[in-house]
């Protein structure tokens, strides 16, 4: 089933990421040219952090088949973003179209990942390291598509996310049935969302994951203005471009599959705090990686790229190891939102103070993040299922 559910999870992600890469000929092509692209963007993330908060009030991911939630959520993401297509396309048109995006993909990333602690009690971490690695590399798309697609009418890339959304809902929907651990919320129990957090292992593994946030997509926004200082200090070994950002964060897909075996021999809380750990220490030592050569640079940067994200599994992982069997799904969902809801902060805090500094130094303004999970993981609170 594994192979299934990561093919799947990977076909409607490209909604949320490949999406992006085609909004500047559309804003171009609607005359929307003083939408702001962040604007766009950020409606995505709000509407993901809105959907995946009131998947959790309303605990649909327990009290209905996960399967059918990730199917019903795929078919009205792929509409949401085949109405990119319409024709005289307003600036709010286009904003609630990308926030219904965002808003179903609440039935799918969390849900994904539901959908594989039902299947998968023991080694979870390894299952779950494929699924966030499809993430990464989806992630890694828009990148990738302005290296090799630029030039390509962007109507194009709206008709193949939108069909690979529809098509690995339809396989989930198909092939992978309710899994043999799951259990059924039999009510909705308005306590039950936060009545969670009073649990102080599952509290411990949830601090770790909004750390390790804090961190991840902060370095993930601001990697090609990284990038482009250190091609500023070093002019003759020309631009830094797209496919060197593409590279950085798509090496942490293999780097999450590692990490889910590595789990397999020593726990999820020890792989999640050595790849926080390493991610923390480039952070600090950030001010010395500016001055490196092109290759030592480089290799830097790549074992950033897979720290960064290596433990982003492992601390789901340990949520759903924590979480009570019957509010599983509720539990990954919430703490997902409060993830994502804390990457809002960090982006704009980052925005906010990074020119008030000297580009060596930015990154400094991460490394609370790693310390804040490190310092939350580090009892073990329980065995771990490995």
């Amino acid at each position: 089933m594994l192979p299934l559910v990561v093919a799947a999870q990977f076909a409607c992600t490209s909604l949320w990421f490949a999406g992006n890469a085609v909004l500047p000929g559309l804003l171009h092509d609607a005359h929307l040219a003083d939408t702001a692209l962040s604007t766009v963007v950020s409606a995505v993330q709000f509407g993901f952090i809105m959907g995946t908060l009131v998947f959790s009030l309303l605990a649909l991911a327990d009290r209905m088949s996960p399967s059918q939630l990730f199917w019903w959520c795929a078919v009205a993401g792929s509409l949401a973003n085949a109405g990119l297509l319409l024709p005289n396309l307003t600036g709010a048109t286009l904003l609630a179209l990308r926030f219904a995006v965002g808003f179903f993909l609440a039935g799918i990333y969390p849900v994904g990942m539901k959908i594989a602690a039902d299947y998968f009690e023991g080694g979870l971490g390894r299952a779950l390291g494929y699924l966030v690695g499809a993430l990464v590399l989806g992630t890694a798309l828009p990148h990738l598509l302005r290296l090799l697609a630029a030039g390509e009418d962007w109507r194009g890339v709206v008709l193949v996310t939108s069909g690979l959304a529809l098509a690995g809902g339809l396989l989930l929907r198909w092939r992978v049935p309710d899994g043999p651990f799951r259990r059924a919320g039999a009510r909705l129990q308005a306590g039950a969302v936060w009545q969670v957090f009073q649990d102080k292992p599952f509290r411990a593994a949830a601090m770790g994951y909004f750390g390790h946030m804090w961190e991840l997509y902060t370095f993930w926004a601001f990697l090609p203005l990284w990038l482009a200082a250190y091609a500023q200090r070093h002019p003759a070994g020309g631009p830094l471009g797209p496919g060197w950002a593409f590279a950085i964060i798509a090496v942490g897909a293999p780097a999450c599959v590692g990490g889910g075996y590595l789990a397999q021999r020593i726990g999820s809380r020890r792989t999640a705090r050595l790849a926080l750990a390493v991610s923390g220490a480039c952070c600090l030592l950030s001010p010395l990686l500016l001055g490196l050569p092109l290759w030592a640079f480089g290799g830097a940067m790549g074992l950033w790229g897979m720290a960064v994200v290596a433990d982003s599994p492992q601390f789901s992982a340990l949520v759903a190891q924590e979480a009570p069997a019957a509010t599983k799904g509720t539990a990954l969902t919430l703490v997902t939102c409060l993830g994502f809801a804390l990457t809002i902060v960090s982006l704009q805090a980052f925005a906010a103070l990074h020119p008030q500094l000297e580009a060596r130094y930015w990154f400094w303004l991460l490394a609370p993040g790693p310390l804040l999970g490190l310092l939350a993981t580090r009892r073990p609170p329980a065995p771990e299922v490995r």
